[in-house]
Formats: structure tokens, sequence, C-alpha cells
């Protein structure tokens, strides 16, 4: 049935048409919708969507806009990135203070991007927290510089992480070698801190570009009247007058930066400066140069934690600022909205199962690619799906979900959105699933064969207890994203299926602040307990796993017995 694709397991080739068949239409169907949509006009072919909307010097603002905007705020979160991981990986700190660090930087992972908008406008608006205490910012939070402040926020996380894996793999002992030969310390600093890492600085800057590029959460809650190309795609579809051939040519002209950004993404590795062998030398104390940081990390940190203070100040006191005393009856009042409730619920219900849905897809397609037998074409597909839904905004993607879907059954119910996470979240996940199963004895399942083992017996007593770890980071990685999404579902959720980001969303409308910030502690609680929980079981599975090779030693032959 399935000899075209190759010799291997039959279970393997039914997995890959599954995730052909499954692919194929969330992904190939909704973005030729939005191509076809933005080319015909009263059932013909024509031009005139184009030259219609890009004549309209509103639409060319929009774009510097986002353009401009976006690349400042790259160019300051790669700087304070940078910043962030050389002083982590070049000073004497001790491992809980690193570690302490870290948190505090990734914090905003765990909130959705429209909440940094309501976050910085409570902090630094004319009423903040922030300008109480220091007093009236020069300029206004709407518009530019909110947009910079809160972007900066958002897209820092990411690229510290690029930045700090980087480091890692920098050999220390160059340090050393430069200063015998006798360098400046600019030079030794360029040698050893800057030349190592220039490819994964221009990876977070391009990265740092393209998230806030295509983010909605953030321009929705306090751009203002300031345009970018992301609040004229949802005007422009959910407006009073909804205009989907004009929305389908934003949505075009919004994936093209994306591409350009994913394929620069692909060649910056090439950059990077490869050791031979890498000595893991522990810095040596410096106290002007470890001070210097720590007082960069104090201000980063007083910063951060000022900005997502107000969360944990707006619900709980009367009303912010003018009846600044502690109480619950906001958040009581809050609660006794069944609403509210609902669309949290609504939330963990979609989250679960997109990283359940999610993981299993992922899984086996890595798998196919790493451990099967089937033809190189069926494996290279897998990656073109990975590199196809990373290139996708998710903007893009929900306005293809919309296109294609709308008037099906999938309307309005919570499959539509799970299968839009799962898709949008795609590409991360199946990379880990692809690095951890290339990492694995490439002959476990030939063995199983030979002794009998049917091919679901040998993944499940062999395969998936060597990669558990790997499956519940994928896991932890869909349930996060799951939770604070909102560019691609803001386009599918409907009153039945509302989630929490789309109803903060709405809230906004009837500025409902304290609820806003009471929904987002939900996220920000909600999925701290789930990353906690998830990193508490990987280490285990670790320390069994390394337990087990240590007592055991078993050979895979011994394992599959």
């Amino acid at each position: 049935m399935f000899a075209f694709l190759g010799k291997g397991q039959f279970e393997l080739k039914l997995s890959f048409a599954l995730i052909f068949l499954i692919l194929g239409i969330s992904l190939v169907y909704p973005l030729y919708s939005v191509l076809n949509q933005s080319f015909f006009n009263d059932g013909g072919f024509t031009f005139d969507n184009y030259l219609t909307f890009l004549s309209k010097g509103s639409f060319w603002e929009s774009l510097f806009n986002s353009f401009k905007v976006s690349g400042a705020v790259a160019l300051l979160a790669t700087t304070i990135a940078f910043i962030s991981a050389y002083g982590l990986n070049f000073c004497a700190y001790s491992q809980k203070l690193k570690s302490a660090i870290e948190i505090i930087i990734l914090l905003p992972l765990f909130l959705p991007s429209i909440t940094y908008g309501f976050a910085v406008i409570y902090s630094f608006g004319r009423q903040g927290l922030i300008t109480r205490l220091i007093g009236q910012l020069p300029f206004s939070i709407y518009g530019f510089y909110g947009l910079l402040i809160a972007g900066v926020i958002y897209t820092l996380p990411p690229a510290f992480m690029i930045l700090n894996n980087a480091f890692k793999y920098v050999d220390k002992n160059f340090i050393t070698v430069s200063k015998v030969m006798g360098d400046s310390k600019a030079r030794t600093f360029y040698i050893t801190g800057i030349r190592p890492v220039v490819g994964s600085m221009v990876a977070a800057f391009i990265l740092s570009f393209f998230l806030n590029f295509t983010d909605f959460g953030i321009p929705t809650s306090i751009a203002g009247k300031y345009d970018v190309i992301a609040t004229t795609l949802y005007a422009t579809m959910m407006g009073a007058v909804p205009d989907f051939a004009n929305g389908s040519v934003v949505a075009m002209a919004m994936l093209v930066p994306s591409i350009i950004a994913i394929v620069l993404l692909r060649y910056c590795d090439r950059l990077n400066f490869r050791y031979n062998k890498i000595s893991m030398v522990h810095p040596v104390p410096d106290k002007l140069r470890d001070g210097g940081f720590l007082a960069f990390y104090l201000a980063l940190t007083l910063l951060l934690l000022s900005v997502f203070a107000i969360m944990f100040i707006v619900p709980f006191v009367k009303s912010w600022p003018y009846q600044p005393w502690f109480t619950l009856e906001t958040v009581k009042r809050i609660f006794a909205e069944s609403a509210i409730l609902g669309v949290y619920i609504n939330s963990l219900y979609v989250a679960i199962l997109t990283a359940i849905c999610g993981t299993v897809l992922c899984y086996l397609a890595g798998m196919i690619n790493a451990r099967s037998h089937l033809t190189g074409w069926c494996k290279s597909l897998m990656d073109v799906f990975a590199m196809v839904t990373n290139t996708v905004p998710g903007m893009v993607l929900g306005v293809g979900f919309l296109f294609a879907f709308t008037g099906t059954s999938l309307t309005n119910t919570f499959l539509i959105l799970i299968i839009a996470n799962v898709v949008h979240f795609f590409t991360t996940p199946y990379l880990m699933a692809k690095q951890a199963f290339s990492k694995m004895n490439a002959s476990w399942e030939t063995t199983g064969a030979l002794m009998g083992d049917t091919w679901f017996k040998t993944v499940r007593r062999v395969v998936i207890p060597n990669t558990k770890s790997t499956i519940i980071e994928m896991f932890s990685y869909f349930f996060v994203n799951a939770m604070v999404t909102i560019s691609a579902i803001v386009f599918l959720a409907g009153a039945r299926t509302m989630v929490t980001t789309v109803k903060i969303k709405e809230l906004q409308y009837f500025e409902k602040f304290d609820a806003i910030f009471v929904l987002s502690l939900l996220i920000f609680f909600t999925n701290v307990a789930a990353k906690l929980i998830l990193d508490r079981l990987t280490v285990r599975k670790s320390v069994k796993s390394a337990k087990t090779t240590k007592t055991e030693t078993k050979t895979p032959l011994e394992a599959l017995s």
C-alpha cells in the first residue's frame, strides 16, 4: 500500500501519511486560501486587490512604523541580551545567583504579550507606578516608545537564551592566551566575547525583529494611533466592515519579511566561530568587572519587576491609583463572574490538548526523520513542514484558517484552536524530538524485530523510556505557548470557545484592567506551576536514567529482553 515510501515499518508509513494529511490540510490549504483570496475578486483573477491597497499611504505608513519599531526593539533587546549573557558566563558568580538572574530575565515568557502593553501603561503612564516614583516621562507612552519598551521586554528572553547558550560553548582559555599575547583589553574582548558569537548575535537580532514585527498582542494594547502592520491586518479583517480581499493582501505583505527573516536565520550559523576543543574554565574573580555587571543586573531586575509588579497590585487594591489600600473585594468580584472562570478553564482545556496532540505529532515526525528507512523525500518533507510553520506569522495563519474553514464544522470549535496552535508551534518541539532521536542507538528497533517484538512494543519499552525527558520538554513548550498565544486564535475563537488571551482583548474595550491583570496572573501562575512540575519530572527522569545506566549498564539486547 505504501511501497512508494520506501522500505520500513508499516507503522511509520502510516504515521507519515497521517502527518502529511494533517499538515497538508491545516497548513498548505489555509496559506493557499490567503493567496487565492488576495488575487481573486468577484470570481476572477486580478491584481486590483494589491494595486488598490498598496496605493494607500496608510498601508506604507504602518509598514514603515513596523520596521522602525521592530528594528529599534531588536537592536536594544540584542544589546541587553548580549550584556546579560556575557556577564553570566564571564563573571565569577555563584550558580545560585546565575540561576536567579536567568529566571528573572525569562519571566516574561510566562505571560501573554498583550499583558506587557497594559503593564507598561500602568507603570509608565501618567498615573503609573514608576511615574509616581520618578516623575513624568518626557514622552507619551502610547505609540513608538510604549511599543519599544514592551517589545524589548517581550523579545529579551528568546534573544538572551540564544546568546547565553552560545557563550556556554566559548572556550574561556582564549582570554588567558589573548592576555599572554599582549592584546589590549578591547581586542581581548572582541576575540573572546564578540567574534565567537557573531552568528548568534545576528540570529538574536533577526529573531527579535521577527517576533516583534509579527506580534499582535503588544500593539493592540499600547500602540494607540501609531499604526503597525499587525493592527492594520486586524482592523481590516475584523473592523466594522470586514474587508477580506484587502486583509489577505496585508497578510501576504506581512509574510514576506517573515520569510526573509527565517532564510537569514538559516545562514547565521555560518558566522559562528567553532573550537576544536572546549575547556571548562571557571572565570577568575574581578571585583570591578563582577561589581559592574552586578549593578547592571540589579538595574535590569528592578526595571522588569517594577513593570510586572503592577499586576500584583491593581487586583488587590480598592481602586488604583486613587484608593490604593489593600482589599480582596476586587478579586472576589471578578471571580464571581462566571465568564472569567469559564475562559480560564477553556484555556487550560485547549493548552492541555494542544500539548498532548502536538507532542504526539512532533514525536512521530521526529521519528520519521531520524529513525526510519523511508525514502529521503519523506524525511525532507518533515523538515520542509517545520521550516514553513516557523516562517508563517501567527496572524497570517489565523487569517488562513478563517478563510479555509469558515462555514465548516470546525468553525467556533475548540478543535480548530488546538489545530492552529499545534501547527503554529510545530517547529521547536519537532527539532527537539529529531535531535533526541538522532543521538539514540540506531539499531534498537532492528534488535527488537529480531527478537520477535512488534514495533509498538519496542517503542513503548525502549524508545519512549529513553526520550521521556524530551517528551516532557515538548509538552511543556506546547502548553506554555498555548496559554499565552493570541495572534492566530484571535480570529478563530468564538463566544463559546473564548480563551483567556482573547478575553483580555475583549476586556480592553470595556477598560476592565483589574480583570485583565487577574487573568494575566492566572496565566502566569499556571505556566510557572506547570513549568516547575514538568522540569521536576524532567530532572527525575534524567537522574533515574543516569542511575540505571551506571548501576545496570544494560545493553540494547538486555533492555529489550
